[in-house]
């Protein structure tokens, strides 16, 4: 790590991320972390919901003398957003070299792409479990004599009763 902590100190977990992710994202995408976690300040809350930084690709230097060109930030967004992002990209590209303290950023190339994790699927309604079922489970799991334990079979079977289909139906 970047520098000696005494023992004894916490340290917010971030701040350790920060250290071991900057220099990979750094090398890999020529990006920092401090870019992707201000993204919504620099894009704003409509557009950084449904956007994020991919990377910067600076231009080849074939030459120390060769003079500085700007990079291009790539984004990846997704659907209607990649239409206001596009219209945006002059602000974007102010902001980011803002943010960066110099004007490394000339131009944005939009990748098209889900931004966005898969959300959770929703979870089933379970059925109302008849008095049978509930005194077969009750059965089955009461010769336990952990009460935790009991509890969360119990509750495991009402699940798995309660996704079947009722007997008849």
């Amino acid at each position: 790590m970047a520098g000696k902590r005494p023992f004894g100190n916490p340290v917010p977990v971030s701040d350790l991320a920060t250290e071991i992710l900057d220099p990979v994202l750094r090398k890999r995408a020529g990006i920092s972390i401090g870019l992707v976690q201000s993204w919504e300040e620099i894009a704003g809350p409509r557009l950084a919901g449904r956007s994020r930084p991919e990377k910067i690709q600076w231009p080849r230097r074939l030459h120390e003398d060769d003079p500085f060109e700007p990079a291009v930030l790539v984004i990846a967004c997704e659907g209607m957003a990649a239409l206001h992002l596009q219209h945006e990209a002059g602000e974007i590209i102010n902001r980011v070299n803002a943010f960066l303290g110099f004007n490394a950023i000339g131009r944005i190339k939009i990748l098209q792409k889900p931004v966005l994790a898969e959300k959770a699927r929703p979870k089933p309604a379970l059925r109302p479990l008849t008095s049978a079922e509930k005194a077969k489970l009750s059965d089955t799991v009461g010769k336990i004599e952990d009460d935790g334990l009991r509890a969360s079979l119990e509750r495991l079977g009402a699940t798995i009763l309660g996704e079947r289909k009722p007997r008849g139906s």
